[in-house]
């Protein structure tokens, strides 16, 4: 869960080391207002959904909402239980998804198209433990994308309250995606304004985001901007979060390496 607007994924109590439980609600409702920058966001998984995707971390649902309309079948999950029965009451009146609880890292083996997990592996100690429980609940040549904040230095007080144990490069997401057996087919950063803005809101000012106001400000009317101006610059050299897409290679391929 990375706060100023940069996702709505939910980890579980094992998986946020640190973690203020109050904090870790009022930051994932404050992120649920912030519609533009979900939106924008939500376009960096679409072309890798395929029929039947898992959403790793659903939370509210947000997220899930805009990738339903473009499935087959969808499967939305959580590891807190507390979340459970609003995501459940989020997806009634969609027939075709499935939701259930799951906590990783897992043994569970299936066959889903793709697999998507927004600001979740922050959370994980065992990461890459994590990326191979992905691995294998996605078919070979499925795809595993990843929203992850950026950079260790702006690593704030709301992120250890939020549970964060680590804040990624392109590097180390490069690193993590490779050791745990998956083929890196992209790692970028997006969202370049917003680390400027998330570490001088949270590491220099050392407020917390909230409903309304700055967030609001920020979603309503400096994300349009942001993400025009990186679509037209192309990528951006530092971000506030980082993007990636690993493939799940063949199993012939996996034992040969």
């Amino acid at each position: 869960m990375e706060p100023a607007c940069d996702g709505a994924g939910q980890a579980a109590d094992d998986q946020r080391l640190g973690g203020d439980r109050q904090t870790q609600h009022d930051v994932l409702e404050a992120l649920s207002q912030c519609a533009n920058h979900r939106k924008w966001f939500a376009e960096f998984a679409r072309p890798y959904l395929g029929e039947h995707p898992i959403e790793i971390g659903s939370g509210f649902g947000d997220y899930a909402k805009q990738w339903i309309p473009h499935a087959e079948k969808f499967t939305a999950t959580e590891a807190d239980t507390a979340l459970l029965p609003g995501l459940r009451a989020a997806m009634a009146a969609y027939p075709h998804v499935t939701v259930r609880s799951l906590l990783l890292p897992t043994d569970e083996r299936a066959d889903h198209s793709c697999l998507i997990c927004y600001n979740v592996l922050e959370h994980i100690d065992d990461h890459i433990g994590a990326l191979r429980s992905m691995a294998g609940l996605v078919r070979p040549d499925g795809y595993i994308v990843l929203v992850c904040p950026a950079f260790p230095f702006a690593m704030s007080p709301v992120d250890i309250a939020t549970g964060h144990v680590r804040r990624y490069t392109r590097r180390s997401m490069t690193r993590a995606l490779a050791a745990a057996g998956l083929q890196v087919v992209d790692v970028r950063y997006a969202n370049s304004l917003g680390l400027i803005c998330y570490y001088a809101f949270t590491s220099v000012l050392k407020r917390q985001p909230r409903i309304g106001g700055t967030m609001n400000f920020y979603d309503q009317l400096i994300v349009p901007v942001v993400q025009s101006a990186e679509r037209l610059v192309g990528r951006p050299p530092f971000g506030q979060s980082v993007v990636a897409v690993g493939r799940v290679r063949e199993e012939a391929e996996q034992a040969a390496g």
